[in-house]
């Protein structure tokens, strides 16, 4: 994979700093959907345990990335909630696709205020949720809580794992195969959605 897409790569080169800006940008920018989020914060978690990059307490790096997480999604839904329904008639770009934005649209109908939280842990649609709920005009108030909910599970609940994990002798000496896992098992939702689409379509 591209430099910039490589965990360990961003994380050697960037530090603490960079993990920050990365969550950020994929929990509320459009640009940010590309991001490797999952990989990210587990690999986080397994340099923590490991010694690597990383020196700082484990739940000091979960209480800076679920904050990131947060603030992003902050960002996401205010940027929804001003531009609204313009961003809907956007034409496509090389960083923008309308496909991204109507998957998490259903996303947010079916799950309604849950999809703040469901959608944390489904690659893409994390970012385009918060803009599609902003756009929504959801209550305020009511956002604000379900994500920092999904920001603190998502946020903290992932790097955890790959610390836990990164103290087992074979994730440790397999540290490119789990990190591969882990992206495919993101994906899994993804695909899961796209084979419903396509159903739909032929149903009709």
């Amino acid at each position: 994979m591209p430099s910039f897409l490589d965990p360990e790569w961003l994380i050697s080169t960037f530090g603490m700093l960079g993990i920050l800006v990365a969550v950020f940008a994929e929990s509320g920018l459009l640009i940010g959907f590309f991001l490797p989020g999952d990989s990210l914060l587990f690999t986080v978690g397994l340099l923590i345990a490991d010694g690597h990059y990383l020196h700082l307490p484990l739940w000091l790096a979960c209480l800076l990335i679920s904050a990131a997480a947060v603030a992003g999604d902050q960002v996401g839904y205010l940027f929804g909630r001003r531009v609204g329904p313009r961003l809907f008639s956007r034409p496509d770009s090389r960083l923008f696709k309308q496909q991204n934005l109507e998957r998490a649209a259903e996303f947010f109908r079916r799950h309604g205020a849950r999809s703040i939280v469901l959608a944390r842990f489904v690659p893409v649609v994390r970012t385009f949720t918060p803009i599609v709920a902003g756009a929504s005009r959801m209550p305020y108030r009511t956002f604000v809580w379900f994500n920092i909910l999904g920001g603190v599970l998502w946020g903290s609940g992932v790097t955890i794992l790959g610390y836990f994990l990164g103290q087992i002798a074979f994730v440790h000496a397999h540290i490119e195969l789990i990190l591969i896992g882990v992206v495919v098992v993101s994906l899994i939702p993804i695909g899961v959605e796209l084979l419903r689409a396509r159903r739909r379509r032929v149903s009709r």
